[in-house]
């Protein structure tokens, strides 16, 4: 198991009440990117990440006729997703989706499996996306299409992020988590290199920007409970943690509400696989 798959194990249930939602409108609208080849005739779906099912429990509602494998390499996100497919899809629904334990760029399936592959907020943590784009062209049929959103570089800054890390500084404590974002894609010019180079073509990408309006509280959980979930609950002891969340709080309640938007560039790209 890798360190990130590892790292999704342990924060499933923060990432699905409080990460997912974020992403959600992203995802949704790459399943309206996606609707004309459903239309046409797709029927056999790929989720490369299924995390909590942002796109598949969508997709199954949405399109009646599909039937989707999602593969995440974290098994308490595929048992988020399942747990939360049990709870919002009726049993017709929930019968047309397949979870499976796997990594992107070694995929358990056979050449030529799948009309369409998906993927959303998932390439950029991929140690090997190349490897993983040449595996997802690998298990498309001829004519199938890889549609997927992810980072592209230049987040903006984010005034709650820069209160956080000060008051870490004055409680003397550092922020551990890695740079996560080492995978963001360059340039919308980058990722249709990528796409190219991986054996597709009829490449399109094109910008966007992700939005989210926290609350001082929603972000409170969102740190507390996903992206430093660690810290809170294993280096601070109960009376810091109380402390710390408090002054955190006051600081964040005093930000205009606008200063409490989360903003970050993104790229939704699509791609057919080249015949063999």
């Amino acid at each position: 198991m890798t360190e990130q798959a590892e790292r999704y194990d342990r924060i499933a249930v923060g990432y699905e009440r409080w990460w997912a939602p974020v992403l959600a409108p992203s995802a949704l609208a790459l399943l309206d990117r996606l609707d004309p080849l459903v239309a046409a005739g797709a029927q056999d779906l790929l989720d490369v990440g299924i995390g909590t099912g942002n796109l598949s429990l969508v997709a199954l509602r949405r399109w009646p006729t599909i039937a989707v494998t999602g593969i995440d390499a974290s098994r308490e996100m595929l048992a988020s997703a399942e747990r939360l497919a049990g709870a919002r899809l009726d049993p017709a629904e929930r019968a047309r989706l397949t979870t499976r334990s796997a990594f992107a760029a070694e995929l358990p399936f056979e050449d030529d499996s799948f009309d369409l592959a998906m993927s959303s907020f998932v390439l950029q943590l991929v140690p090997d996306r190349p490897a993983a784009l040449r595996e997802i062209a690998r298990v498309l049929r001829p004519g199938g299409t890889l549609g997927h959103v992810t980072w592209l570089v230049g987040r903006t800054d984010f005034e709650p992020d820069r209160i956080f890390e000060d008051l870490l500084a004055e409680y003397g404590f550092e922020d551990e988590v890695g740079d996560e974002r080492d995978g963001d894609i360059p340039s919308v010019e980058a990722a249709v290199a990528e796409l190219d180079a991986a054996g597709f073509e009829a490449i399109i990408a094109e910008p966007g920007t992700l939005e989210h309006p926290f609350t001082a509280d929603s972000y409170l959980h969102f740190l507390t409970e996903f992206d430093e979930a660690s810290l809170f609950d294993e280096e601070m002891t109960r009376t810091e943690r109380r402390r710390f969340v408090a002054q955190l709080r006051d600081a964040l309640m005093r930000l205009p509400a606008d200063k409490l938007v989360f903003r970050s560039p993104i790229v939704f790209a699509s791609a057919r696989r080249v015949a063999r």
